[in-house]
């Protein structure tokens, strides 16, 4: 089965929309097709950009795209419940073990807060998943309500992740309007993604490297 299969598939699209309602309800940023096809198409640019082999590409687009559905159980601990959900939905769709695995792994070992880069796709999906911050994610038309998470999306006017020619370097590239969000603030709320985004770099055997506004910062 393929990527755009998967992204057809009606039981999934289902359970990642009803997943960006609840986060929606909890005043989160955009979660929904948007943010998981932007994740997935990522995850490939990395692996296939480092020399991964096609199906191994095509696998990591797949978790990219599943990578939030745990957000339907609850925020909290969403990676694992998330994981879980993948692993019955790739088993009642015949995925082999090994790849049922690749993925699953990936997907429980991408957030920050219990997520370790154990493998080359958990690390492009860290990478990819952290490295879409964009204005268009903020659901909040009132910028005088905005909280700390919507200042910083909001501020961030380009994004770009590049690997330099020589395969030895991943850059995030970041333009910020200071107005809406300082770069203080995208340290306070982002310092300890940055950090895991620095370990799956190395995990691929790349330097991770941070710009904004043309600065380098990490």
């Amino acid at each position: 089965m393929t990527y755009e299969e998967i992204k057809r598939n009606p039981s999934i699209n289902a359970y990642i929309k009803t997943a960006d309602e609840s986060l929606n309800a909890l005043g989160y940023t955009e979660h929904s097709y948007a943010h998981v096809t932007a994740v997935a198409e990522k995850t490939g640019y990395i692996l296939k950009t480092l020399g991964y082999d096609e199906r191994t590409v095509e696998l990591g687009k797949i978790a990219g795209y599943l990578h939030d559905i745990g957000n339907l159980i609850n925020r909290i601990d969403h990676s694992q419940s998330g994981a879980m959900m993948a692993f019955r939905i790739l088993d009642h769709l015949h995925f082999p073990a090994e790849e049922t695995a690749m993925i699953v792994s990936a997907i429980g070992n991408h957030d920050e807060g219990t997520g370790t880069p154990v493998s080359p796709l958990a690390a492009a999906l860290i990478i990819a998943d952290k490295s879409d911050v964009r204005r268009n994610r903020v659901r909040n038309d009132d910028i005088a309500a905005f909280d700390i998470h919507d200042r910083v999306n909001y501020s961030v006017t380009k994004a770009e992740l590049k690997i330099d020619p020589e395969r030895t370097v991943i850059e995030l590239k970041l333009q910020i309007d200071t107005q809406y969000g300082s770069i203080m603030e995208y340290f306070e709320i982002f310092m300890e993604r940055m950090i895991l985004c620095r370990k799956a770099a190395e995990k691929l055997g790349l330097c991770f490297q941070l710009m904004i506004n043309d600065t380098q910062l990490i």
